[in-house]
């Protein structure tokens, strides 16, 4: 196992990890994790875009197995949590940018519709922004991450009438481990998912950065 995979485990592991999903994953070994090096370079963007498609051509769309691709960026040094949301939401759009594919027709391309979710490589995808100056002890992994997680895979929680009581049991593990619930983990679907993206607590004159071709 390599140094950052065990890292990572470690990181999901721990009890200050609230994500019941999260752990699953692990558990049957359902997260792939790759380092690509410098955060919004050319190089880590083609490089992460050639292993999404290659990610998602091999995946075998199974909404029962939660899974998760993780790409960190152990070259990267960010000071800040309105640092990293800046550089998150830079590397998210040079993937847009050469993304060839088109969006997932599941989801809405407009960032401030509840239906949004970030596509690439004709996959919608709820990201989460990971770094160790995140303000949630949750989020705080030792190098700049992010993990991309199949949207589909909570529209199915919601269709068999478990993502409520998944909710509350993350929100329960959050209270326990951390003290409070994350604020900006609103209910899935009732407001544009891009706010929650780096984990940083936004208002409501937020705005998000990315920009899609209508």
């Amino acid at each position: 196992m390599s140094s950052l995979r065990h890292e990572f485990r470690q990181f999901i592991q721990s009890d200050r990890r609230p994500c019941v999903m999260a752990k699953a994953a692990e558990k049957f070994d359902r997260i792939t994790i790759c380092d690509y090096g410098r955060m919004g370079s050319e190089h880590a963007t083609r490089s992460l875009y050639r292993d999404l498609k290659k990610y998602v051509a091999g995946n075998e769309n199974d909404p029962l197995q939660f899974e998760s691709f993780v790409s960190a960026f152990t070259e990267t040094s960010l000071g800040t949590e309105e640092e990293f949301e800046e550089a998150l939401w830079e590397q998210l759009q040079a993937l847009h940018d050469v993304d060839g594919c088109a969006w997932d027709p599941g989801v809405s391309n407009d960032p401030q519709c509840p239906k949004f979710s970030f596509s690439v490589a004709g996959a919608a995808f709820y990201i989460v922004g990971l770094h160790p100056q995140s303000g949630r002890v949750s989020r705080q992994f030792k190098y700049p991450a992010i993990a991309f997680n199949y949207h589909h895979q909570f529209e199915q929680l919601k269709n068999n009438g478990t993502f409520g009581d998944i909710k509350e049991r993350i929100r329960q593990n959050d209270r326990e481990k951390n003290g409070s619930i994350n604020t900006m983990l609103e209910d899935f679907g009732e407001s544009s998912e891009a706010r929650q993206y780096s984990g940083r607590r936004v208002n409501g004159e937020w705005t998000c950065p990315l920009q899609i071709d209508q």
